[in-house]
């Protein structure tokens, strides 16, 4: 199924071209196609792990800033998905989030927006990971 949803939309693998794709081999996933990520996104609503969603854009002062700062995160906190999207590149999916400023992270869970950070605020978004990741934690491990 899968092989035929990547042909159907143009991805034949992590080739960076229209598939998502981690950076630098650290598990922060791009996507450059609004119908990849709809694909990812609703594949995820079922799971109790963590999203964390980094809006950014190339031209973005704060978000060169936060890019490293995230990757860091992204190896630190192996349990968390992370994933980055370029506003210009899929602006609808910042509009479906409401994405008004840069960098925007949106913490969500089960396919639901939990928290919110906005701007280059590494402190409190280590914060918030932190919060729903014991929040996490702890669902799974209930009998």
């Amino acid at each position: 199924m899968g092989g035929i949803l990547s042909n159907i939309f143009g991805a034949g693998g992590f080739d960076g071209q229209d598939s998502p794709h981690s950076e630098s081999a650290t598990n922060v996933m791009s996507f450059h196609s609004s119908a990849r990520w709809q694909l990812h996104f609703d594949s995820c609503k079922t799971s109790s792990q963590l999203m964390v969603i980094d809006f950014a854009a190339s031209w973005c002062g704060p978000c060169k800033i936060m890019e490293p700062e995230l990757r860091k995160m992204a190896s630190t906190y192996s349990d968390v998905q992370f994933v980055k999207i370029d506003v210009d590149e899929l602006s609808d999916v910042a509009q479906e989030f409401q994405v008004q400023a840069m960098p925007t992270f949106v913490l969500v869970k089960g396919g639901k927006e939990v928290e919110r950070v906005i701007g280059a605020r590494k402190d409190e978004l280590l914060k918030k990971i932190e919060k729903h990741r014991a929040q996490q934690w702890q669902t799974d491990r209930l009998p």
